[in-house]
This record gives structure tokens, sequence and C-alpha cells, in this order.
């Protein structure tokens, strides 16, 4: 590689790593975005020059295709639909590292990897770790999409009899299989790894249950670029390496601070389907008990007269598009000289930040937006709680059910407050399934029907 190539290589490494630090705060995320961007763009170009790249009339094919593509889902993927598609787009990264490994181990020539007629020792090792982590990274996208979209349900058990013995024969085999290849180089090897492979990445993801959807589509995201690492040493492209390195560490550092907020491991996180013989399954029909309902008339007059309001936006929010109604609501109150803040819980919504993407949207006030251990303490001393969608992370019985998938997570202490209103569309339990004891407290009160319907009539009566 020239040492023009690898300057702009350098440039493109260090415009991402300034884009990892840029998204890392909602107020610099835009710039985030565009130096990512940036470096993406030079990197491409810088690859296209160099002189081992052939054949750029298919590339730069390739390239419109995919970039066309991207750029109609894009524009069409409305905001609740985001999850599913960044866990789709992890998907292509891990299809990408196995058909790469593929086409080395068929035409290890066209890859330089050859000494004495045979595939090197540190290619067999580049190859079958990356088909491994990009068969992985695929599968277990394609669930996590499938269970986004509602389409899969929330938890479901592959090994329903005596999960930790065939989960352990499995794991097994997969050691097996890629110590196999790696000594061998066989491609009847490569192809039972690429399958085994692939049917991991399915009983890994399946039985994780919908309250840390949020973990696993980090956790995916740090495998694609485990995937892209691996890519990089079969291409021996350094950058795609530094990239890969980069997606990966940064996503399971985002997981490990994710489950660290729900006092949970990551291990505890991702291998929970296969314990399930170890807790009891709280299934039990429970008695129909009376709770308050009001209407946003009822809401409008006690939040008129409060000094203090916060709201925690959920999935539901997202669902109904309620965020601008949310913003104007917002304005209103604080023109009316209360204090309103936003109560962020880490594992709100489908994805990591999900929920500070839609409020920046809406063009609230980074201010005014607090995480769960900054704003936790203030419910005692506030008027109203108003929380729009959000479920399993105000639960309590995940301070007091021992049998709860979500015991031990950390919530949000909303029941605190002097009033509570909850927005839902039903009495339906959450994403993990968990009935909320919130909805039966005396200072409860449930407002039932679309978010933002519910929202615009609460402007309307506070004008």
């Amino acid at each position: 590689m020239s040492s023009i190539a690898t300057f702009f290589y350098i440039i493109s490494a260090v415009l991402f790593i300034l884009s990892l630090y840029g998204l890392s705060s909602p107020k610099t995320s835009r710039i985030g975005n565009y130096l990512g961007m940036s470096g993406m763009a030079l990197a491409i170009v810088t690859t296209l020059f160099l002189p081992q790249v052939h054949n750029i009339f298919y590339i730069l094919l390739a390239l419109l295709i995919g970039g066309g593509i991207g750029y109609s889902v894009a524009n069409k993927v409305k905001m609740t639909a985001m999850p599913q598609l960044v866990a789709g787009f992890h998907s292509l990264v891990g299809l990408s590292a196995v058909f790469i490994a593929s086409s080395a181990l068929w035409m290890p020539n066209s890859f330089g990897i050859l000494e004495d007629e045979k595939i090197k020792l540190a290619s067999r090792i580049e190859m079958g770790l990356g088909v491994l982590i990009g068969a992985i990274t695929f599968t277990g996208s394609i669930i996590a999409y499938l269970k986004l979209n509602g389409k899969m349900s929330s938890k479901l058990i592959i090994f329903k009899k005596n999960p930790k013995k065939y989960s352990k024969i499995t794991a097994i085999s997969l050691a097996i299989l890629l110590l196999g290849f790696c000594l061998f180089g066989s491609k009847f090897l490569f192809i039972a790894l690429t399958l085994l492979s692939f049917f991991v990445g399915i009983i890994l993801i399946a039985p994780v249950g919908g309250a840390d959807m949020p973990v696993v589509v980090s956790m995916l995201n740090s495998y694609s670029g485990w995937a892209a690492t691996g890519i990089g040493f079969t291409l021996n492209n350094p950058l795609l390496i530094i990239t890969g390195a980069l997606v990966g560490s940064s996503g399971a550092i985002l997981s490990y601070i994710m489950c660290k907020a729900m006092n949970r491991s990551i291990f505890n996180v991702m291998f929970s389907g296969f314990n399930i013989n170890e807790i009891a399954q709280n299934i039990e029909a429970k008695e129909q008990r009376p709770i308050k309902i009001a209407n946003a008339e009822d809401a409008s007059q006690i939040i008129k007269g409060a000094s203090s309001v916060i709201i925690v936006p959920g999935y539901g929010m997202a669902v109904a598009g309620a965020q601008h109604a949310v913003s104007e609501m917002t304005h209103l109150l604080e023109k009316a000289g209360a204090t309103v803040k936003f109560a962020i819980h880490p594992v709100a919504g489908r994805m990591p930040g999900h929920m500070n993407v839609l409020l920046a949207e809406a063009n609230i006030d980074y201010e005014k937006v607090f995480e769960l251990d900054e704003i936790n303490s203030e419910f005692r001393n506030t008027d109203v709680a108003f929380v729009i969608g959000a479920n399993d992370v105000t639960n309590p019985s995940a301070k007091t059910d021992k049998t709860s998938p979500i015991y031990g997570m950390p919530i949000l202490d909303v029941g605190n407050a002097k009033t509570v209103f909850f927005i839902k569309r039903s009495m339906a339990p959450g994403y993990a399934g968990v009935e909320n004891e919130l909805f039966y407290n005396e200072n409860t009160m449930m407002i039932f029907g679309d978010a933002k319907k519910v929202v615009e009539e609460i402007v309307k009566n506070l004008n």
C-alpha cells in the first residue's frame, strides 16, 4: 500500500474516532454523523485508487445500487422502526463477512494468502473467526429484526428440554469445527462451521426477552464490528480492521453500560433463555383490581396547578409520534411557570438513545433531559409524573418480585410523585410481558388512548 493511501486511511480513522466522540452526546451527534460520513467517503475513494483494486465499474455499480436502496429505506422508515432498521443493517455486515471468508477459501490466489500451495495458518484462523462471528451476527440480527417488528414471540425457547445441556453440546461442536478448520482448512469443515454458526445466532437471540432487546441490539452492533475486523484481516485492509475494532469495542462498552444500568451482566442477558428452569414463571392470572381512569381534561386541570412536572417517555410515545405534541405541552407548562424535566431510562424504547433521538427531533432542550441516576431522587418532590407509553422501566416489581423477568433492573421511581398519569392504549403489559403494579396505586391515574391525540387534547385544554 502506498504512503499516500496510508495517509488518507489515517485521516479516515481519525474522522471515525471523532465521529464516535460526537455521537456520545445529543448536542454533538449531528456533527458526529457528518464526520463519520466524511470518513467513510474518503475511505471508499482511497480504496478505489489502490493498484490491486480492479473492475471499478462493477464496484461503482454495486455502490450505486446499495446506496440507492439505503437512501430509499432511510427516507421511508419511521422513527419507531429505527431499531428494526439497525438490526437489519447489522445482519448485512455479518453476511458480507461470511461471503468474503468463503471467497478467500475458494479463491486464495486472489487474496494472496497462499504459502507453499496451502492457505496460511493465520489466514485460516482469520477466516474461521470471521465466518463464525459473521454468521452469528447475520441470523441473530434477523431474529432481532423479527422480534422488534412483532413477527416473532418476545421470548422463543428453542431447546425446551434441558436447554443447558444442548447449548453446551452446540458450543463444544462449534469450537471443534472452528479448531478443525483452522488446522486443516477443509471446505467441508468450513461449510459445517458456517451452518452451525447460523444456527447459533438463532438459538442465542431467540430466547432473549423483550425487555433486554436494547442490549441485544447493542451487542449485535458489537458483533458486526468484530466481523468487519475479520474481513479487514482477510482483505489485508488496515482501515477496515481499525473501523471494525472501533465499532466492536464501542458496542461492547455501550452494552456494558446498559447492563450496569439494569443491574444485570451481559452473560445474564445473552444467555437468559438457557436458564428457564431456574426461575419460576409467574404466569398465573390475576384478579381485576380497581384503577382510576382520567381523561385529557382531568389531566390538564391537575397539570395546570403543578409547579414541577417530570415527563417519562417510552416506546408508546415513539409509536404514536407524540414527541412534537409533548414539546408543545412543555412550552405551555413552562410559560405558566412550571418546571418541566424529562427522565430517560437507559433501556427505554427499543434501542440505545431511542428517546433522546425523538426528543431532539422535537427540538426539546438537551438541558431538560436527564438520565435515571440524575433525576430519580427528584420524583418525591415532584407534583406530577407524566408517563407516555413507558411501562417496564417504571414497574416496581423489578424491586419486589424475584420471579419477575425484570427483577433487579433499576427503575424510574415515578410512583413517588404526588400524582402519576399513565398514557396507554390499554392495560396490556409492557414488552417484557409483566403487569405493572403501579397502575393500581392510589396516586395513579390511567388515560387510555393514542398518546399523540391525548397530549394534543391536553395542549388544547391548556390553551
